[in-house]
């Protein structure tokens, strides 16, 4: 039985929160949200060239092992979803089941995440759109790092701009374009697949199991050390982003019902898709030791146009730029609200206006335009690193998986000691006895995420030491900076009361 739009207001009213954004998503809208987030024909088609040319086919063996970590995640998730139905998702997560402090840290790193991921989805352009047509290399070429990149930046720039002037037309808009995003991101793998399958030219153990004719670099299957560095590169990209579900529970109809099951829906049909584009486009390319495979200007979209043709090829690109398009719409609402959240605590600074919802478009607007200046910022900052896309990537990567641990930790935490666990009347997903279970291996499987993201390879920061520790450097000023802030506007809320 769903709840009425009055019951979730009441709802969000006994965590001392009056409604202010406008709850008018449903079901599918809730599952667009996190799958739009995770948008495979984006990651797949943005970092299939960088676990390639570490591991060349044998990558593939990467994506199944993070899907099943992270829905250990998920289900956790899910839980804290439908007892914590609020806007901010996990920072409402680790406040409630953790204390304010932790709270805000875990906000805090979410939020640094996705305005880098806005900035690193809004750079995947540069990965398609020149091999759609070539006019789309504005500066420079393509044979240029330089141009590549600076290129990347202006067209990223722009989406950004767009990203931002619909997310501040409120929520009704932004869901429409999701839905429509979803739906044709759907049509557009199923027929991928199906394309690709008809023209295989091998089997799926030939693809994936007993690899021939990979070139030199690619002639046994991975070791133990490049497998675990092909992980952090692709899968672990596209495969988070799921609670995005979560963080819009606010502006969506019974919440508690709604966005636990969206969450997971999400990561699976995700995560199950991508499992089969990967598998097919490893059985239908032509040779194993083309070097563009493993190559920013070659990938996956030179890939599919090698085997579809050229024409064929350029549509299934266009429909990855509008999914490309609707990541960066989606990511960017999910900082927003994480902002609003945080804001409406009074624990960021200027927390007022932050947390200030415009009448007309019931959307917080400064928070808007200011995601969307920071991931500009920093797509300009980023200029002057020599892997630019790894390293913002990388990075962004390490700040969710970081986030993510803090809350199972809090979590499991919670189910050891029995405070805070017990059953909540108006929770409507719950994993019951496997619950202790599945948050141990959660918290297992975070952990080796963190350590392995942020391992200092050359084969994901590039060389020298700068590069290569930029993730720990980055995340230990990130975190001082976030107990800074949040030391000087505890003080300031203590002299005002």
């Amino acid at each position: 039985m769903n709840e009425t739009p009055a019951n979730d207001n009441n709802d969000l009213a006994s965590f001392g929160y009056r409604q202010e954004l406008k709850r008018s998503m449903g079901s599918f809208s809730s599952f667009a949200a996190g799958f739009s987030y995770i948008s495979i024909l984006t990651g797949l088609f943005q970092m299939f060239h960088l676990g390639y040319g570490v591991a060349g086919p044998g990558f593939f063996w990467t994506w199944p092992f993070v899907l099943v970590g992270q829905l250990l995640v998920a289900l956790c998730f899910a839980e804290l979803a439908s007892r914590f139905p609020l806007s901010g998702g996990v920072y409402q997560w680790a406040k409630f089941t953790g204390n304010p402090f932790l709270g805000w840290m875990t906000g805090w790193i979410y939020l640094a995440c996705l305005i880098v991921t806005i900035a690193a989805v809004a750079m995947a352009l540069q990965v398609s759109l020149p091999q759609i047509s070539g006019s789309f290399q504005i500066i420079g070429n393509s044979n240029d790092a330089k141009s590549v990149a600076v290129n990347a930046i202006l067209l990223g720039s722009v989406l950004i701009i767009i990203s931002t002037i619909v997310n501040a037309r409120g929520i009704k808009l932004l869901a429409l374009i999701n839905n429509i995003g979803v739906f044709t991101e759907l049509i557009g793998i199923v027929l991928l697949i199906i394309l690709l399958f008809l023209n295989r030219v091998r089997s799926p153990v030939e693809a994936v199991v007993h690899i021939k004719n990979a070139g030199s670099a690619f002639n046994a299957f991975p070791g133990l050390k490049i497998f675990f560095a092909a992980t952090a590169l692709t899968a672990s990209y596209v495969l988070y982003g799921f609670d995005t579900a979560g963080t819009l529970a606010e502006e969506t109809h019974d919440p508690r019902k709604k966005a636990p099951r969206a969450i997971l829906q999400a990561l699976l049909a995700a995560g199950f898709a991508g499992l089969l584009v990967l598998l097919l486009a490893l059985m239908a390319v032509p040779s194993f030791g083309m070097p563009d495979l493993g190559n920013i200007n070659g990938g996956l979209p030179m890939l599919v146009k090698s085997v579809l043709g050229e024409t064929t090829g350029r549509l299934f690109l266009c429909n990855v730029i509008f999914a490309i398009v609707v990541c960066t719409f989606a990511v960017h609402s999910g900082a927003v609200r994480l902002m609003f959240a945080m804001g409406r605590d009074g624990y960021l600074p200027f927390s007022k206006s932050l947390s200030h919802v415009s009448a007309k478009t019931q959307t917080p607007v400064l928070a808007t335009l200011l995601c969307g200046l920071a991931a500009i910022i920093i797509l300009a900052v980023n200029l002057q690193f020599p892997k630019v896309f790894e390293l913002v990537t990388s990075i962004a990567i390490l700040w969710a998986n970081l986030a993510y641990w803090i809350v199972v930790a809090l979590q499991l935490r919670n189910r050891i000691i029995l405070t805070r666990n017990g059953e909540d009347a108006d929770a409507r997903f719950s994993l019951g006895k496997w619950g202790f279970p599945v948050n141990i291996l959660a918290l297992a499987w975070s952990s080796f995420m963190v350590i392995n993201v942020s391992w200092p390879r050359t084969a994901t920061y590039g060389e020298g030491w700068y590069n290569q520790y930029a993730a720990w450097i980055y995340t230990a000023g990130l975190i001082g900076l976030g107990v800074l802030i949040y030391n000087y506007r505890l003080y300031k809320k203590q002299q005002i009361s």
